[in-house]
């Protein structure tokens, strides 16, 4: 709750110190203005004690230096905080940035492919439409053209026929969502493959050049590279003279100093133009890593290509499953080679978003008059400093209390992660600010789990006789000079020194402005979901058609298993039909015999004309 409380209270502090910025005509962000209260707060030289509660007056003060720092104008102190700033908010590493590519390319496909997946087209105008939306999917998909553009539309439109006939519409309406998908990112796959190798075959070359069908790409590459070449070889020959002038400047012997230059404005002009040189050389480890990826897509697209040309070459049919693999895997190369030219586009914007940052020091120091201070100093490059000092090696037996790193222990000692960017902290505490490369050749010292490089050997044997008092040196410059913190990677790095700790300040904050203003959050009642699902299905006989689909009743059987385990384990039941008492009556064949009748008659054989006699022969019944 204290901490919340105290968040809140410098959230106000840094409100009104924007707006006396405006007020003055100086344009601030919440990040810098938050960035000089801490380190006006942290510098010892404005009197903050994190052990005490600060008062009314403290935070006017606070707001005040701040203030004044924010609009002072052409101070590269100021611009060398800017750029980091900047740089941090702009830079991404190279997977983080690809990823974001992937990101942006989905949110302009979302619209168009929920049209296409949604249509219930009957009619023969409503296919078409949607067929042409599908044209315009591939074509974003591919980034070969615009849909403004007739002639890519044309290329897109006659590549699509070839792989999926407007015949086949119907068919593609009757799949499920998913399924429409995956057949959208298959046919943009197919159509980009057609177009690359119908460009490719329209020229006579044998061998396929991927930078000659597409000069964008081409320039792309070219003005990248070497806008941040030139850009970093300008940097570097400034900070080759801020720090020869600073050398001289700094002397041990005062009669050997230059005594018309200020030598706090060197400091900050020296540190501008190195923190610009660090991060130029970011970008061009970057950009060369991007050109080494085009070279390497560029060879494997041109024999994707030819593969693909005799595949098809002489023949008057080729089957789908030969030859549709091919035309996929020539889409993802060309994929590869877009991020990588978006990737070298966003190192170039970054390289110019940069150059407002060094107009300070180059208002105070013209080249003209820099040069003057260069004659009567001794130029030398980062290269030729470590290249005097290169003889030079530590014996770990001078100083057998120290651990120290050397080329014949150690492998690969230019690799390791050293402390302050690899600057000698000895000579930044003791030759007032000045910035000179460590030379790890010297002998790497390490004390504490960290490990530091010097510019001299004289240099490692101070350091290493009190090491805890430079690393407190260091600590205090960088107070004085913020701009140090990010330079020699020291904003990780608790500043405080006191024994109250950053916490403890904000607390201090926190009590200070409770008896002076009111404050108070207000949340939302009813927030909105940021995860929106795009898969969702309003529709139950949708959800009961996957259902059915994903069950696969055709090509299931119901069986059950006996074993020992589950014998008499489960309770069941049965009926049966108990019998019953039941009788039967059947017919019984029953009568009684009486005389049958019997009649004689006499005459029937005799004369013609004799009398015919009947004679009863019956027996009596009750004989």
């Amino acid at each position: 709750m204290a901490r919340s409380l105290a968040k809140n209270v410098i959230k106000i502090i840094v409100d009104e110190i924007v707006r006396e910025c405006e007020r003055r005509g100086a344009a601030v962000t919440e990040p810098l203005v938050l960035f000089m209260v801490k380190a006006v707060a942290q510098d010892p030289r404005n009197q903050f004690e994190y052990g005490q509660l600060l008062s009314s007056q403290d935070v006017q003060k606070l707001k005040e230096l701040c203030v004044e720092r924010l609009t002072e104008k052409c101070s590269p102190a100021l611009d060398t905080i800017k750029m980091q700033l900047n740089f941090d908010g702009s830079y991404t590493p190279r997977q983080d940035f690809l990823e974001e590519i992937h990101q942006a390319l989905e949110s302009q496909l979302v619209q168009i492919t929920r049209e296409i997946t949604d249509a219930r087209a009957m009619t023969r105008e409503e296919l078409e439409t949607v067929y042409h939306q599908v044209v315009f999917y591939t074509l974003l998909c591919s980034a070969m053209g615009s849909p403004a553009d007739t002639n890519a539309v044309h290329e897109a439109t006659a590549a699509l026929q070839s792989v999926f006939p407007q015949t086949d519409l119907v068919s593609f309406l009757d799949l499920s969502k998913r399924d429409k998908e995956q057949r959208l990112q298959e046919l943009a796959a197919l159509v980009t493959g057609v177009r690359l190798f119908m460009g490719a075959s329209s020229r006579e070359e044998e061998q396929f050049d991927i930078f000659q069908s597409m000069p964008a790409l081409t320039e792309t590459l070219e003005v990248a590279s070497k806008s941040i070449k030139k850009e970093l070889s300008l940097t570097e020959t400034l900070v080759w003279k801020y720090t020869a002038v600073l050398e001289d400047a700094t002397r041990p012997d005062p009669e050997c100093r230059q005594q018309d230059v200020s030598i706090v404005l060197l400091r900050q002009a020296l540190y501008n133009v190195r923190q610009h040189q660090a991060f130029l050389r970011v970008l061009q480890n970057d950009a060369d890593l991007c050109v080494s990826h085009v070279e390497t897509l560029r060879t494997e697209l041109s024999a994707q290509m030819k593969l693909l040309r005799e595949t098809v070459q002489s023949r008057a049919a080729v089957l789908k499953s030969v030859v549709y693999p091919l035309l996929k895997d020539l889409s993802k190369l060309w994929r590869e080679l877009q991020d990588e030219a978006a990737l070298l586009n966003k190192l170039d914007d970054i390289t110019l978003s940069l150059q407002p940052f060094i107009t300070s020091q180059a208002t105070m120091f013209p080249e003209t008059y820099l040069d003057s201070l260069v004659e009567t100093a001794e130029l030398k490059t980062d290269e030729q400093r470590l290249a005097e000092t290169g003889h030079e090696r530590m014996d770990p037996a001078q100083m057998e209390t120290q651990e120290w790193l050397t080329s014949e222990t150690t492998t690969n000692l230019t690799g390791l992660p050293l402390q302050y960017n690899g600057f000698c902290g000895y000579t930044l505490v003791h030759r007032d600010g000045l910035l000179l490369p460590g030379n790890p050749q010297i002998g790497v010292l390490k004390h504490k789990e960290m490990l530091f490089a010097f510019s001299s050997k004289e240099a490692a044997l101070k350091f290493a006789s009190c090491p805890d008092d430079v690393i407190a040196g260091v600590m205090t410059t960088s107070k004085h000079f913020p701009e140090l913190l990010k330079l020699l990677n020291l904003h990780q790095q608790p500043l405080c020194v006191h024994p109250k700790s950053e916490v403890q300040s904000e607390e201090s904050l926190q009590e200070m402005a409770i008896t002076r203003s009111d404050s108070g959050t207000q949340t939302d009642i009813h927030p909105i979901i940021a995860n929106i699902d795009r898969l969702y299905q309003w529709n139950e006989w949708e959800h009961r058609r996957k259902a059915i689909k994903l069950a696969d009743l055709r090509t299931k059987a119901t069986h059950s298993t006996q074993t020992d385990l589950s014998y008499m384990r489960r309770e069941s039941s049965t009926q049966t039909w108990l019998p019953k008492e039941a009788s039967t009556q059947t017919g019984k064949g029953d009568g009684s015999s009486v005389p049958r009748p019997l009649t004689y008659l006499a005459g029937l054989s005799g004369p013609k004309n004799a009398p015919l006699i009947s004679f009863n022969l019956t027996r009596p019944v009750d004989e």
